[in-house]
């Protein structure tokens, strides 16, 4: 198109009317409450809707651009600007999940009847007589992941969605990074972010469950975190959370309540965005909707202004999510679909680059070598390399230095830019039958400051991997049994490291940390301290090998300049 496309979308031209506390009926019988607003016109209008356990009051409070922060943030106006998207002619319905706010039923955390409510209230908007029939839904993180479930249902007139942080896998994205618990976001969420009034008790089945919480009353992981013990105590206490620790491996639980296991039923169009500093929830399940929804589909990666979350309610994203429903719901050609279907920001330039798939078709696929006294070098490492130890800090008391090992390559000669998927490969060695694995991929500039890049996890006894799900780049573990460790014996420890976009600037460095736990004080940021992870109760000694019988590596998707060549090893 000739014509700038922000000169095509609708522009704000209409007042805003609002209806609250309207209860909607289910097909069970139980009344969902929603808040209406709508443009002041005499038009029918499509309509965005927005589901969440976060009280739908809050979108009607004052609206002011807090950076992310623990406690404005999470659950804040996620469902975007109301008077943003009802200016331009969208009526804005926001529910309250069965069992939260004033809605009846009882809560159940994306279960399916959560699911079939939102097939309902889609339906019920478009008989709304200031309805065109055509409807999609608004929101990020909670107000994304169930968009991804209620398309899954195929109502008819959801004509569209544009999940924003929406992860899409409950074991791996949300419960158990790599196996290890995501134990400070899910020991709060409850507590910090819902307005539950009333919540099905665990659906575990109590003489089923019963031994599993016998043992793990009794773990020592458990016993030294009294959050752990109380809530498997007094499961009634954060039910979800009780769930969650009772079924430690991945199963029936979490597919019930991931959309990856329903990409198939998916056929609208999806607009999927997040950002490079969502790695412990969110930026995963962009790429894996992406690259498995098969209907009309854009993929975005941004980075938001405060560097870390987006602000509530994500003004930044707003012009984009009108111009995906001007095409979608209005009809308005803006040129959209014209378009490259993926775009990034790269980070270390600032600069936006559209690309056609994912991972790039021009990727070199570059192994990057542990070796001797810290050091990560493109060769091959020797026979006569000795390993190198560290252990864990039990009882690491607060502002203490986790243990680790740190490996890093000489000053870059010229740039180099990392866009992809990660795979790290470890060779290794446990003191113990079982141990924690936390990596962080880091650039280091020129005054030695470390800039987190990306992060992988694994827990040692889940190092399982499924061959038929797995590439090189992406090792898939299945996380459905337990594999204890035979200590002292060398074993083979292939760790997904979370896609990123990043360019390595000339005289800076990439650095590889390997470590056993993370810690509260470790981040500068609120989502560093939300994000960290159960720390095993008893030391455990690590030893890590570099020899050509094991050539522990990354595997980096190197880009290279204009002109390069690509291939995959």
């Amino acid at each position: 198109m000739s014509e700038d496309w922000h000169d095509q979308v609708s522009q704000p031209k209409y007042g805003l009317k609002a209806e609250k506390d309207v209860f909607v009926t289910m097909r069970d019988g139980v009344r969902i409450a929603v808040d209406v607003y709508r443009p002041e016109c005499g038009e029918k209008v499509p309509a965005l809707l927005g589901i969440s356990p976060y009280a739908k009051d809050v979108q009607s409070l004052p609206i002011f651009e807090f950076p992310t922060d623990r406690d404005l943030g999470n659950g804040g106006i996620e469902a975007g600007d109301t008077a943003y998207f009802v200016a331009r002619g969208y009526a804005h319905v926001i529910a309250e999940s069965r069992g939260t706010g004033v809605s009846e039923g009882e809560y159940g955390v994306f279960g399916e009847r959560e699911q079939q409510d939102g097939y309902d209230l889609v339906e019920w908007i478009a008989s709304q007589p200031w309805c065109n029939g055509k409807v999609g839904m608004l929101g990020m993180s909670y107000f994304g992941m169930i968009q991804l479930l209620v398309a899954a249902q195929n109502p008819p007139h959801l004509k569209a969605i544009f999940p924003i942080d929406a992860a899409t896998d409950m074991y791996r994205h949300w419960g158990y990074h790599g196996g290890l618990l995501h134990l400070s976001f899910l020991s709060t969420w409850w507590d910090s972010s819902l307005v539950v009034n009333h919540a099905d008790r665990s659906p575990s089945p109590a003489a089923e469950v019963k031994p599993i919480v016998e043992a793990l009353l009794e773990h020592p992981d458990v016993r030294s975190h009294p959050r752990l013990y109380k809530t498997l105590k007094w499961r009634d206490k954060n039910p979800h959370f009780f769930d969650v620790l009772v079924h430690p491996l991945d199963g029936p639980y979490y597919w019930e309540r991931s959309a990856y296991t329903k990409f198939d039923k998916i056929r609208i169009p999806c607009y999927f965005l997040s950002r490079w500093t969502a790695q412990y929830i969110h930026l995963p399940g962009a790429f894996s909707a992406y690259q498995s929804v098969d209907a009309p589909k854009k993929l975005m990666i941004t980075l938001p202004e405060s560097g870390v979350g987006f602000n509530r309610p994500w003004h930044e994203n707003h012009d984009i999510v009108l111009r995906w429903y001007e095409h979608w719901l209005k009809g308005i050609d803006t040129g959209l679909m014209d378009e490259a279907p993926i775009r990034v920001l790269v980070q270390g330039t600032g600069e936006w680059r559209d690309e056609q798939e994912w991972p790039l078709a021009r990727t070199r696929w570059t192994k990057l070598h542990l070796s001797v006294q810290g050091r990560l070098q493109w060769d091959a490492p020797g026979w006569n390399e000795r390993p190198e130890q560290f252990a864990n800090a039990v009882g690491l008391q607060p502002g203490g230095k986790v243990p680790s090992l740190r490996y890093t390559t000489e000053p870059l000669a010229e740039n180099i830019e990392i866009t992809g998927p990660i795979a790290l490969t470890l060779y290794a060695s446990l003191s113990t039958p079982d141990a924690h694995w936390i990596v962080e991929l880091n650039d280091i500039d020129r005054d030695g400051t470390a800039k987190r890049v990306s992060i992988g996890w694994l827990k040692a006894s889940h190092r399982e991997i499924d061959a038929g799900k797995s590439k090189p780049w992406k090792p898939f573990h299945p996380h459905t049994q337990v594999t204890p460790i035979e200590p002292g014996r060398v074993g083979e420890y292939a760790i997904e490291i979370c896609d990123t976009c990043w360019v390595f600037k000339t005289g800076h460095r990439l650095e590889l940390m390997v470590k056993a736990q993370d810690a509260p004080w470790e981040g500068t940021s609120y989502i560093y301290r939300l994000s960290n992870h159960l720390t095993p109760a008893r030391e455990t000694r690590y030893t890590i090998h570099h020899t050509p019988e094991y050539p522990s590596h990354l595997l980096l998707p190197v880009i290279p300049a204009a002109g390069g060549g690509a291939q995959r090893e």
